[in-house]
């Protein structure tokens, strides 16, 4: 049995001894180069495959090689540069750029800083950080496109700059990361060009399609701009259709669900849910004390911050990643004024007051809603927030939760949050049935609409 044959018959038996996406991952690129002297020498297309391989699969390769040919084999793990007799390899097929890719040159836009080794898993982003992983380890093959939502600040920005580092550090994928506006931008220079705007000899339209359809890999943030703009939206269908048609993969962020884009074109937001869906909620308060851990650790601070601190910020800055370390650095500066005063809880209060307010009234509009509400019924905010279940705080709390998404346009999870800490499915029931009151109820539509005057 030659090599080829054996290797064919090697794979399917792995094939059948694991999930489909550790064999698209690890076992589907590899090949036989020569079994000599006891050794199986077996090709492999990146260093990170050498080291999984052999930390995880030894055993299993080594096991099915002695059933298929009846000998014990020694594994020995090489890339194909690394062997210097080219023609005895079978052939790894390795993407060339020709002359018109080479014409334009584009940056990928990464921040090299935000990886997966500095990105804080917790209960509220574990299932996104797992499904940013597996389309970080096999891209265009698992969860594509992938859509990751969740309100500004909880980390959408870092995990897809994580999944385009650790691409681009062990493949050789082209990678673009922009933003919905940096994409409506580019895609106005074709409009510039055909008035004339531009220089005649820059041909923008291949500039366009080199830089977003000749890419292995697209990450667009904060998808929910393009709303409005129609042709960028038409444009945007025809490039995902290319690049999903070429197995390429897409990575999209967006402030709510595609369900919830509704000035979108339907064709769209269908398409965002081919792959797999995934939401970020609010950090928990122990993930964001880990957070803040982790930032003091990555700045290297040699000021002592005791963990009450750490827990009083944390407990104040609810539901933006970002503020934690806006409240670290003010924190310090404050120290540093007061003549390098030691840190401790009542410095803390007293140099986070203001930041902490501002933040809070900035932030939670939902705040605002719930006093008008409470107001207008005659109740306390506290009792919405509350676990009173009698109808004249129940039916108060779902309009006050109806109105948090239909004028704020806020997630379920955000409002949960607000409402006393309430499952995200209880928001939803409270607005699908505020809603269906008012279109069968003419009093409550009108307390709707005197509501609505008022927040306004």
């Amino acid at each position: 049995m030659n090599n080829e044959l054996l290797w064919k018959k090697f794979l399917e038996n792995i094939k059948s001894s694991v999930n489909s996406m550790v064999y698209t991952t690890w076992f589907s690129k590899t090949y036989l180069l020569s079994l000599d002297n006891n050794k199986a020498t077996i090709i492999v297309p990146l260093d990170i495959h050498k080291k999984r391989l052999s930390e995880s699969y030894q055993d299993l390769i080594t096991s099915v090689l002695t059933k298929l040919t009846g000998n014990v084999y020694d594994l020995e793990f090489v890339l194909e540069q690394d062997v210097k007799e080219k023609k005895e390899i079978p052939k790894i097929e390795i993407k060339q750029e020709n002359n018109f890719q080479k014409k334009f040159h584009h940056d990928s836009n990464l921040n090299p800083k935000y990886t997966f080794e500095t990105f804080i898993v917790g209960n509220s982003n574990k299932l996104a950080h797992a499904a940013a992983f597996a389309v970080a380890e096999s891209p265009g093959l698992t969860y594509n496109p992938l859509f990751i939502y969740g309100n500004s600040g909880l980390g959408k920005t870092h995990l897809m700059h994580s999944i385009g580092n650790y691409i681009q550090n062990t493949s050789n994928k082209k990678v673009l990361y922009v933003t919905s506006e940096q994409f409506i931008s580019d895609f106005s220079g074709i409009g510039r060009k055909e008035n004339g705007e531009t220089d005649e000899n820059y041909n923008y339209v291949d500039y366009f399609k080199d830089k977003y359809r000749n890419i292995d890999v697209l990450i667009i943030d904060d998808i929910q701009f393009l709303a409005g703009a129609t042709q960028t939206q038409q444009e945007f269908f025809h490039t995902f259709n290319t690049l999903y048609n070429d197995k390429k993969q897409i990575i999209i962020s967006s402030d709510r669900s595609p369900n919830d884009l509704k000035l979108l074109e339907d064709r769209l937001r269908t398409r965002f849910c081919w792959g797999l869906t995934v939401d970020i909620y609010p950090p928990d308060l122990e993930l964001r004390i880990n957070i803040l851990k982790k930032k003091i650790d990555g700045a290297k601070i040699d000021k002592d911050i005791p963990e009450d601190v750490l827990e009083y910020i944390a407990s104040n800055m609810t539901s933006d990643v970002r503020q934690l370390e806006g409240a670290i650095n003010r924190l310090l500066a404050y120290s540093t004024i007061m003549g390098g005063a030691a840190i401790n809880l009542n410095l803390a209060i007293d140099a986070l007051k203001d930041f902490i307010n501002k933040g809070t009234s900035e932030k939670n509009n939902i705040s605002k809603v719930q006093k008008i509400v409470a107001e207008y019924f005659q109740i306390s905010a506290d009792d919405l927030k509350g676990k009173k279940r009698s109808a004249s705080i129940a039916f108060p709390r779902q309009i006050a939760m109806f109105l948090s998404r239909d004028v704020l346009n806020e997630s379920y999870q955000r409002i949960g949050l607000e409402f006393g800490g309430r499952d995200h499915s209880t928001v939803m029931h409270s607005c699908e049935k505020i809603e269906s009151d008012i279109k069968t109820n003419k009093s409550i539509r009108e307390t709707i609409e005197k509501i609505k005057k008022n927040i306004s």
